[in-house]
């Protein structure tokens, strides 16, 4: 069965280029992005891990935790990380599993034989502090990803877990957001100070609440 957004994801223990890695134990109380990657020492990838590396400010105030995986054995990923550190002027401090036996891979449908049958694809998972798959994007070995996306998704999930709002189109962090379909508008002006917008009586807006 494939992992559905909302399902509790499946624990796992894998080696990585720091030592073997259990997923709750690492997780902790943070959040997780688990992404992989078709294989070490290829172009795309170099410039993706090297660009998760830079952003670990924001990761790290996010309450976020990284972890790559591809096929690769640790001591590729050891060598590689040497290349990445140097040509994208970072430091890669996260683990990157090697999923040499594709026990992960399998686990999480990382591996899409009609695209390889051997390789995994870019397949990125949200894990939220109660395990829970939060998001799911797969994309093509072709296509690098955009980690401001990523980062954008969790900034719109930790602020509609705990207000009563949804993200609208394009959103970013600071920008008016949707009041949820559940409370009236005359709710809605008594919980939200800052004011409602009813565009539409299914379409109201209110600037974000806890800026």
């Amino acid at each position: 069965m494939a992992l559905q957004l909302g399902d509790t994801v499946p624990d796992f223990t894998q080696n990585s280029q720091l030592g073997s890695i259990n997923l709750y134990d690492f997780a902790g109380e943070s959040w997780v992005v688990l992404f992989s990657h078709p294989a070490d020492y290829t172009p795309v990838c170099t410039t993706e891990l090297g660009e998760v590396a830079k952003l670990r400010a924001e990761w790290d105030k996010r309450n976020v935790k990284t972890i790559a995986l591809s096929v690769d054995s640790a001591t590729s990923h050891t060598g590689w990380i040497g290349d990445i550190n140097e040509t994208q002027s970072t430091t890669v401090d996260y683990p990157i599993l090697a999923d040499e036996d594709k026990k992960v891979s399998d686990l999480y449908g990382m591996i899409h034989p009609n695209a390889s049958n051997s390789l995994t694809v870019r397949s990125v998972f949200i894990i939220d502090p109660a395990k829970k798959l939060r998001l799911q994007i797969t994309y093509p070995a072709s296509t690098g990803r955009n980690f401001d996306e990523i980062l954008r998704v969790i900034d719109s999930l930790q602020l509609t877990d705990n207000h009563s709002v949804a993200t609208p189109v394009n959103w970013k962090d600071g920008e008016d957001c949707v009041v949820v379909p559940a409370i009236s508008t005359e709710d809605a002006n008594v919980k939200f100070s800052k004011g409602v917008t009813e565009i539409k009586p299914y379409l109201r807006m209110t600037p974000q609440p806890n800026k």
